[in-house]
């Protein structure tokens, strides 16, 4: 009971969610990944139709994290469906993150696809015509939140990207198009250069970067959110251990999202939950009381002045 957290309606029982992209693309990864101590998944970006994505290579591994350019292959919501009714066996809450180019496209998959909570992927950096292409733009992303929000009764998140000038803008159109949480962020955009060949490591040549390179710019994007809006942040990019995501929940994170250090650690949920748990009993404090902590601190520090 100490680490059960409320996120929009949805009851975890511990602040750590599977992100979307890692060991999402089947419901026995998902199972499996619930049975390693996540308290929800998030599965791989669904959308209308049947994509491969884009040619290898599609990720590397860098000094500083990941660097991923897949361009959202998935088998279209009627080939997931299968996937996403073993997932559900696993206990915990299922949210299927989905993407569209429109919001007809993003409502379509979220009336065929059944699941806890919806993930708006208005955020992925590599996929021409979907993703950071359509989250750029407050109208659109305020558009597409409202249409599958009147499309379906679980909650909707809004995962944001940090590619943009002014994070909040964004997050407000979410919260004004009736998201029950966003979600911050997804990867930067990035490329990398093998120097022996001159050529671009990613077959796309640019993609998004994840890892602990990215921790810091996540950081301030969940706490400029937190004060900004009225809605849960979900705080996710380079947490790699349960200090990363006490740091998150500090910045004003409900919960957290772990993806890039699944790699590593196929534990890492179990770990950051119990090291969470340590540290509220060595502080004597309740998980609530960390959530936007820092806010709070530097408010009282300028009362004081």
């Amino acid at each position: 009971m100490k680490l059960t957290v409320n996120v929009s309606g949805l009851v975890l029982q511990n602040p750590t969610i599977l992100a979307a992209g890692i060991m999402g693309t089947t419901g026995a990864s998902l199972k499996r990944m619930a049975s390693m101590g996540a308290g929800a998944v998030v599965t791989k970006s669904i959308g209308v139709e049947p994509k491969f994505g884009h040619p290898n290579p599609s990720l590397v591994k860098l000094e500083c994290g990941y660097l991923n350019a897949m361009g959202l292959p998935n088998p279209s919501y009627e080939g997931f469906l299968q996937e996403l009714e073993i997932a559900k066996t696993a206990g915990v809450p299922v949210i299927a993150s989905i993407f569209g180019a429109t919001e007809d496209e993003f409502k379509k998959v979220a009336e065929n696809l059944p699941a806890s909570a919806y993930e708006l992927n208005v955020s992925c950096p590599h996929a021409k015509g979907y993703g950071m292409q359509v989250g750029t733009d407050p109208v659109l992303v305020k558009q597409i939140t409202r249409a599958v929000k009147n499309t379906v009764k679980a909650p909707v998140w809004v995962k944001l990207t940090p590619n943009v000038t002014d994070i909040i803008t964004i997050g407000k159109a979410a919260q004004e198009g009736g998201a029950d949480a966003v979600v911050a962020v997804n990867t930067l955009k990035a490329m990398a250069i093998d120097i022996n060949t001159g050529y671009p490591l990613l077959g796309n040549v640019h993609g998004g970067l994840s890892g602990t390179a990215i921790k810091p710019v996540a950081i301030r994007c969940v706490h400029d959110l937190y004060g900004a809006l009225d809605i849960p942040v979900i705080g996710a990019g380079g947490i790699s251990n349960w200090a990363d995501a006490v740091e998150f929940i500090m910045a004003g994170a409900t919960a957290v999202e772990i993806g890039s250090a699944v790699y590593d650690d196929i534990g890492i949920f179990a770990s950051v939950s119990m090291g969470i748990s340590d540290y509220l009993d060595r502080k004597r404090m309740k998980l609530e009381d960390l959530v936007g902590l820092s806010h709070r601190v530097v408010k009282h520090e300028a009362d004081q002045c």
